[in-house]
């Protein structure tokens, strides 16, 4: 084991600094590193880096509402992972408690998260962080499902210690969720200046024994590999596959065999039992844009208005329906009456914001829909009516739609003992992350 994985102590703090949870893992540390940490940083007015170095010691902190949790050493640690245990520890802690992570719920929970803390780290070497596995055997209240002392070591160093062995469902189903943020920025001009998607896929999967999933999606080095294999075999093209996408960089699941990966491209697992998430990706190359914004802006000088028109294209097949459709169109500061029309949807000037927020419940593919305003802005008191004209900002959500054109080409399920059919669910869908339009 490498020393520079070595974490002294851990820590939780509340906003007065007072110690809810301390578990120091090696003897160089002690209860009392805590007041240095109190003085240096809490009781600091600001707090420029959650890295901190106090004699001997290394500070390394993360704060959480209104909870400070510190991971100590002495060692030279790996930074970038021993904040991924604090963040786990945290995704951890709220997965027992119903999503929550304050002070009522640690202080009322503390022998649980002490057992959960010396499962998770063991003398400051970090060992199992699955959610799934630790609930198997460490358990609130009592439960008929608790795992024995060896069924849990068997759990914990299988091949796949994510899923327990035995399980067993009346009906074996798949459900996948293509999820993706668009995140878009195109100027005054109509120029796309940044485009590009985050997206996960997630899986709920109710499958018995031990199944081997194989998944495939259209990324473009494994198409190019296979219409490689193709051709070298001079086999007959077949249908035409769908069109390819380049990734730009994804993170995986635990359960996912990184060298198959490496290799071939293939995605190839033992999936857990319940919901996770398997990939996460990011592509900035040919992203679509499910809508289009033409917004139009006059400033009449002397008569203290502004004219507003703005038209929302939506460029997705007329069998789709977005929903939940919002388009903030900013307005000046002294604004002191907006005459509105549309014709669909609602929209209402909110003071508030600045702004004339448009709200269309459901938006029809391959049509198109106007805003018209006329703004009337009162004088301002310094005499100045500049106005910094902020971006048109828009949410929405696009079921069956991908921004990114990513497809579900396979997805393969073999369990070769109990030889079961499995009934599989695809859904896409796309929302606004960042979708903005400068005027």
């Amino acid at each position: 084991r490498s020393q520079n994985w070595m974490i002294s102590a851990i820590f939780f703090l509340n906003s007065k600094g007072e110690i809810l949870i301390s578990r120091t893992f090696r003897d160089e540390n002690s209860r009392g590193f805590a007041d240095a940490f109190r003085c240096q940083v809490i009781a600091a007015k600001e707090v420029r880096s959650p890295i901190i170095n106090l004699g001997q010691n290394t500070f390394l902190h993360t704060l959480v509402g209104s909870l400070y949790l510190v991971a100590v050493s002495r060692q030279n640690v790996n930074v970038a992972l021993v904040f991924e245990i604090l963040h786990k520890l945290v995704d951890i802690i709220k997965s027992y408690f119903g999503g929550k992570f304050d002070e009522d719920s640690v202080r009322n929970n503390f022998v649980l998260i002490y057992e959960l803390l010396d499962e998770i780290i063991d003398f400051g070497y970090p060992q199992t962080s699955d959610s799934e596995i630790l609930k198997q055997y460490i358990t609130q209240g009592t439960t008929s499902t608790k795992l024995s002392t060896a069924e849990a070591l068997s759990t914990l160093t299988g091949q796949a210690p994510w899923r327990v062995p035995g399980i067993r469902h009346a009906r074996n189903e798949l459900f996948i969720d293509v999820v993706e943020h668009l995140n878009v920025l195109v100027s005054t001009k109509g120029t796309i200046m940044r485009a590009d998607v985050t997206g996960k896929i997630l899986l709920r999967t109710f499958l018995s024994g031990m199944p081997e999933c194989r998944f495939g999606i259209n990324d473009k080095l494994f198409m190019d590999m296979e219409a490689a294999a193709t051709r070298a075999r001079k086999a007959p093209a077949g249908r035409k596959p769908p069109s390819a996408i380049k990734i730009d960089d994804c993170n995986f699941h635990q359960c996912v065999r990184l060298g198959k990966f490496g290799q071939d491209r293939t995605i190839s697992f033992v999936p857990p039992d319940g919901e996770f998430e398997l990939m996460n990706y990011r592509i900035t190359d040919n992203v679509n844009l499910p809508f289009k914004l033409i917004p139009i802006v006059r400033e009449t000088a002397g008569h203290g208005r502004v004219e507003v028109t703005v038209t929302v294209k939506a460029s997705f097949r007329a069998t789709m329906m977005a929903s939940l459709v919002e388009i903030s169109i900013p307005t000046p500061k002294n604004t002191a009456v907006c005459h509105i029309s549309t014709g669909i949807g609602t929209a209402r000037y909110q003071p508030a914001q600045d702004a004339i927020l448009w709200r269309i419940r459901r938006f029809p593919g391959a049509t198109e829909w106007t805003l018209s305003a006329i703004v009337e802005v009162s004088a301002s008191v310094s005499g100045k009516n500049t106005w910094s004209r902020p971006p048109i900002s828009m949410s929405f959500s696009v079921p069956m739609f991908t921004g990114s054109g990513l497809q579900v080409r396979y997805l393969k399920v073999v369990e070769t003992k109990l030889r079961y059919q499995t009934i599989k669910w695809v859904r896409y869908v796309t929302k606004a992350g960042q979708y903005e339009y400068r005027i």
